[in-house]
């Protein structure tokens, strides 16, 4: 019987799923190291789509200490709808890392010389048992080897492809054109829906740049914009990486809107809006 590898994926977003990295782990607060390791796990909590890194308790640089001060459980409800992976609701970056999904203790971690703590979670899971899973915010820089992380640790099992094209691309909203572009450069993110990339010579848009920055692990910072329409101003709806990271260069300085937004024919065709934790 076959399977199509997105429902294999998607069928165990509800259980507690890990897998080992060779990579050496170093994360860092205040100027001061509070792992070092090469024996880190990337860990995903049920209904988590982003991995945290776990680090075995004796590489970490202080001992770990009960937090007494602990967010509940997630209830079923609490998260975002991604359908075409799972009927379950996500849990993504915006729900704060103390939000648990699985059973085990909650822990704060000592940064050394600061009266700082990271955040940490010990699984009750005997196949992770003697880590700690740390709250990536909590940390000021993270490393694999000597190379700077940004956003969140890399999913082994996560691409992102940038493919130049030539289809015929325009989005508008309400009929009020805003792009018409015939060389986009697509981005085939896995679990995620195609994003068009366009010129900014192509973009016709009234766009209002806003102070909002978001970080990804694949691609850099990108800056946002809202978008002025006939109906309103619709916020943070564009986006672009002005710096990106090596695999994203061709991204360079392109402006991409949000197809849960908008309206996008391709090649003359109607694309149904996504729904995404975007929308």
């Amino acid at each position: 019987m076959t399977v199509r590898m997105r429902d294999l994926l998607g069928g165990v977003v509800d259980r507690l799923r890990y897998e080992p990295t060779a990579k050496r782990v170093r994360a860092e607060a205040d100027g001061a190291v509070v792992a070092l390791t090469d024996r880190a796990l990337l860990v995903w909590e049920p209904r988590r789509v982003l991995p945290a890194y776990a680090v075995p308790v004796e590489d970490l640089r202080a001992a770990p200490v009960p937090d007494r001060g602990a967010v509940p459980d997630a209830p079923a409800g609490t998260g975002f709808a991604l359908p075409d992976v799972t009927g379950l609701r996500v849990l993504d970056p915006r729900v704060p890392f103390a939000v648990r999904s699985t059973p085990g203790e909650p822990v704060l971690v000592p940064v050394p010389g600061s009266d700082r703590t990271v955040e940490g979670f010990c699984p009750a899971d005997p196949a992770l048992a003697g880590y700690v899973v740390l709250d990536w915010a909590g940390c000021d820089a993270w490393y694999e080897e000597d190379e700077r992380l940004h956003g969140h640790p890399r999913d082994p099992f996560h691409r992102v492809d940038v493919r130049a094209g030539s289809r015929s691309v325009r989005v508008s909203a309400g009929g009020q054109l805003l792009a018409d572009s015939a060389r986009p450069a697509l981005v085939f993110e896995t679990m995620l829906p195609v994003r068009w990339y366009l010129p900014a010579a192509d973009v016709v848009a009234d766009l209002e740049p806003t102070p909002t920055r978001t970080e990804c692990a694949y691609k850099g910072v990108a800056h946002y914009w809202s978008v002025r329409t006939d109906d309103g101003l619709v916020p943070d709806a564009v986006w672009s990486y002005p710096d990106p990271l090596p695999d994203a260069a061709q991204l360079t300085g392109l402006l991409c809107f949000f197809d849960e937004r908008f309206d996008v024919a391709v090649d003359g065709v109607p694309r149904p809006r996504p729904v995404t934790p975007w929308s």
